[in-house]
């Protein structure tokens, strides 16, 4: 019997963890994602082990099972999901407040935790729709966060080299992962933030401007991707030199500011509203405390009081200096090199962080996935005979990049 294929295996994995998800959580959605997901999965490997040239039918049954069943699901059979419903209810009420008083924090009001807004202002642009009166799947900040991060996704994969039909078979697989179709399901409003991400990644090499432009817009989506800016200005500035590092993260600060102040022009009227939910409450300074408590070191020192809670700030402070410092005395060279950097420190701010939650380790593990799927011929929806170009020498990545280049 011939050995499993590589994308074998990874349905396989899948099929485990989601399996595994649905045994051991308390959450209903969670589990619900479990149960359809393994079964997706499963399918798919059995499907890629029978016949491996099947591909598309195999992402068509993972796709099924980790993000059509489960919404559907959710859908007609009303789940209750606590790990769900608070991120989609945070933005769908800061669209509410956005067209309302032109900002979505408020200084008073703030009497429970699905009051707070916890993300940039830009965020708030997705709950709009609910906020205008549209009713069902078109008023669900899902829909919008979901279709804003597709494209981008496709760019980011277009961009490192893959021809159009494997990039769209890249987008698809990386949709139907338990790292991205997981947050989908439990309503998460991550993906277009890691989407952007990828694509600035992409962008950085060929046309450091646009790759600005993206970084500022994940930025003014959630604090988390900041740590992009500083990873690749150092990779532009050990390549192109540092004019070209601070040019890049002048663009990409003036877009996040920028994005930030148009979507939310009254959100400078009220400093003190802004303190305490963008910075305040994601510490856990705040009376009512973030649920994100997932049980990582800084969390456990937090929890301990407020001598825990200081070592846990100062620890992860320590941390970003010492990232800093090896950005600096050894930057990255390559996009590559720049995406591994950055998921290290997501990592680390993830592990460190007082309020922490097990989901933010999807941006980590959704750079090194993009990063494989890029890398990896074997993920092909064609001919595996068909020789596989390096992102250098293909012709979709000349074409693409000299256009964006030359745009830039």
């Amino acid at each position: 019997m011939p050995p499993a294929s590589p994308l074998t295996r990874w349905y396989l994995a899948f099929a485990a963890f989601a399996a595994g998800l649905a045994l051991v959580s308390s959450q209903p959605i969670e589990r619900c994602w479990g149960t359809w997901a393994a079964i997706g999965y499963a399918a798919a490997a059995a499907v890629t082990t029978a016949a491996p040239h099947r591909r598309a039918t195999a992402l068509g049954c993972a796709a099924a099972g980790a993000t059509v069943a489960p919404l559907t699901w959710q859908t007609f059979a009303g789940l209750p999901s606590r790990a769900g419903e608070g991120p989609l209810t945070v933005v769908a009420q800061a669209g509410r407040e956005l067209l309302r008083h032109g900002t979505p924090y408020l200084p008073a009001g703030l009497n429970h935790v699905l009051a707070y807004d916890p993300y940039e202002p830009l965020m708030a642009v997705f709950g709009l729709p609910n906020a205008a009166g549209l009713a069902g799947w078109p008023a669900n900040p899902r829909l919008w966060l979901t279709a804003a991060a597709v494209p981008c996704g496709y760019l980011a994969f277009r961009l490192r080299g893959a021809p159009q039909p494997q990039a769209v078979h890249n987008t698809a697989l990386a949709m139907a992962s338990p790292v991205l179709s997981l947050p989908l399901a439990v309503g998460g409003t991550d993906l277009p933030v890691i989407a952007l991400l990828c694509a600035s990644l992409a962008l950085a090499d060929h046309a450091p401007r646009r790759a600005g432009l993206a970084v500022g817009a994940a930025c003014a989506l959630k604090a988390i991707a900041w740590p992009a800016v500083p990873v690749i200005a150092a990779m532009l500035a050990a390549g192109r030199g540092s004019r070209a590092g601070w040019r890049f993260a002048a663009t990409a600060l003036l877009t996040g500011v920028a994005a930030m102040t148009v979507a939310a022009p009254a959100a400078l009227l009220a400093p003190d509203a802004i303190v305490k939910n963008l910075i305040l409450f994601p510490l856990g300074l705040t009376r009512h405390r973030t649920p994100a408590a997932s049980p990582l070191p800084g969390h456990v020192l937090a929890a301990a009081g407020p001598a825990g809670r200081w070592a846990a700030l100062i620890l992860l402070t320590g941390a970003a200096l010492t990232f800093a410092a090896w950005l600096a005395l050894h930057p990255p060279r390559t996009a590559s090199q720049a995406a591994i950097r950055l998921a290290v420190a997501l990592a680390a701010l993830c592990t460190l962080a007082p309020a922490p939650r097990w989901g933010y380790y999807g941006y980590p593990l959704a750079l090194l996935g993009w990063l494989g799927l890029s890398r990896a011929g074997v993920f092909c929806s064609y001919s595996s005979e068909r020789t596989v170009l390096t992102p250098s020498a293909s012709p979709a990545a000349a074409s693409v990049a000299g256009a964006v280049s030359t745009a830039d």
